[in-house]
């Protein structure tokens, strides 16, 4: 098997679940969609997704190799299989229990919960941009240092609304308008980063309250992400197991996303 061509389709992959993680889609309805991320330079992956019960199926090809990645919090592990070599790769996911750490975290709970060596205080509750936000005051050490950073997080939706970091580094979810995309009705959103002596960075979200994830996203660059033909029900319990035959096999060191978890990005 060609590896350096394998950790690439393990990076695509990891790269199109990022706005399905960040967002909490556990908690949402069981789905089918079409993927496609169109890079900055014109690259296009695409893929199928599948939503099932605290279950996700990714399927993308890449220079003609399909990757398979199943993550199942149920059974606290993730899997990334090669269908034609009929190997597959297995880790546990990051958190205690097996969770991945911050997922399915009750809204006023501990949001530091699952997060080794950091400690959150709870300052109080406040209005951000029209919505109700806790207060938080998060510390935790790098590299020998102390860190203390402010969050302030949607109190229905559990997600940060903004977060202030110790080198003057800001995050502002704004509310923009309601939007139609793809026959479904979502919120677009605008993520504001500001930097001391640096421009803003600006990055959009369709945010679609049914699914509770952002179905699109635009980066700064020109990189998209998107869901298309999106599709409610139920989801086939055999899309979320290791079809019989497939042989496991070790994860090479350096793989991303498959020895260190999954990327995240904050949605609302």
């Amino acid at each position: 098997m060609n590896v350096a061509k394998l950790t690439t389709g393990c990076a695509l992959a990891a790269g199109l679940l990022a706005m399905v993680i960040a967002s909490g889609v556990f908690a949402g309805p069981e789905f089918s969609a079409d993927m496609i991320q169109h890079g900055p330079q014109g690259a296009v992956v695409s893929g199928k997704m599948f939503v099932g019960d605290n279950q996700v199926r990714t399927e993308i090809s890449h220079q003609g190799q399909q990757v398979i990645r199943i993550t199942d919090e149920n059974r606290g592990v993730e899997w990334i299989l090669f269908p034609e070599q009929k190997k597959y790769m297995e880790q546990k996911l990051g958190g205690p229990g097996g969770q991945a750490p911050g997922m399915n975290r009750k809204p006023a709970e501990d949001p530091c919960g699952g997060f080794p060596g950091l400690t959150c205080r709870k300052l109080g509750e406040e209005v951000i941009g029209g919505r109700v936000a806790v207060k938080w005051e998060m510390v935790g050490v790098q590299q020998g240092q102390t860190m203390k950073s402010i969050q302030w997080i949607d109190k229905e939706r559990n997600v940060p609304l903004r977060q202030e970091m110790p080198n003057g580094q800001t995050t502002e979810l704004r509310f923009v308008a309601m939007e139609n995309l793809g026959g479904r009705q979502v919120e677009k959103w605008e993520v504001v980063a500001t930097m001391p002596d640096q421009p803003e960075s600006h990055t959009f979200q369709w945010f679609d309250p049914e699914l509770g994830l952002a179905i699109r996203q635009e980066f700064p660059g020109g990189m998209t992400s998107e869901l298309t033909n999106i599709k409610v029900g139920k989801q086939p319990d055999e899309l979320f197991s290791i079809p019989a035959g497939y042989e496991r096999m070790s994860v090479p060191q350096g793989v991303p996303g498959a020895a260190q978890g999954r990327p995240g990005a904050d949605s609302p």
